[in-house]
């Protein structure tokens, strides 16, 4: 009997330590997580939907992400707003073509549509792409060209979604497949919308180091 009970006793104490090293072991992982998402939901404020900006980021953005603002708007670009374009284009297409084959009146407004979110998806590959070329230790020259490019392409993707937008207003298109379109087309507007937000946030921050850099 007695053995038994120093066994158990023994075991107990074995579950004891390995919780006790498991709980140590997780509480860096539980601050990393912590600190990573207050960093995210700080730039998300910045943003004209900060609920929908941190609800988008915090499952994409690592630890190695904290304190970096320019990464943080590559990834809302990138991983948000291109990937969600993409998923709104492959849906205007399915629809696009079940509404050519019956020759329905509504196709029209759907290609136009689907013609602004194509040209909205090549905007925003060209403005991911363009990113990593800003390099921190270029002159300011270099900088205001690259960020100027980003701008530019991410803002013309905005406009193409509100364009698409614009096309159904009044127009009688009927029920579900008109409401899943514009809350898909207006979700991209929403999360490019963000990204150009954390995006000009990153320039500003960038801009206040080069006017404290000591001229040439």
């Amino acid at each position: 009997m007695a053995k038994i009970t120093l066994i158990s006793i023994f075991f107990l104490l074995l579950s004891f330590l390995v919780l006790v090293r498991a709980v140590d072991f997780a509480k860096p992982t539980y601050r990393r997580h912590s600190r990573t998402r207050v960093f995210v939901k700080e730039q998300c404020q910045t943003t004209r939907y900060p609920k929908l900006c941190v609800h988008c980021l915090s499952s994409h953005v690592s630890f190695s992400t904290t304190q970096n603002h320019q990464q943080l708007a590559h990834i809302a670009l990138l991983k948000v707003s291109l990937v969600r374009a993409n998923y709104a284009r492959t849906y205007l297409i399915n629809v696009a073509t079940q509404l050519k084959q019956v020759k329905a009146k509504e196709y029209q407004t759907i290609k136009d549509c689907l013609d602004q979110i194509n040209d909205g998806v090549r905007q925003l590959t060209k403005s991911v792409k363009e990113m990593p070329k800003i390099n921190v230790e270029d002159d300011e020259y270099g900088f205001v060209w690259y960020k100027s490019n980003v701008q530019s392409w991410a803002s013309a993707a905005l406009t193409d979604t509100l364009t698409c937008m614009d096309g159904f207003s009044g127009y009688p298109m009927g029920g579900k497949t008109r409401a899943i379109v514009k809350a898909k087309v207006l979700n991209v507007a929403q999360v490019t919308s963000n990204a150009l937000a954390l995006f000009n946030r990153y320039v500003a921050k960038q801009r206040a180091t080069y006017s404290h850099k000591p001229q040439p």
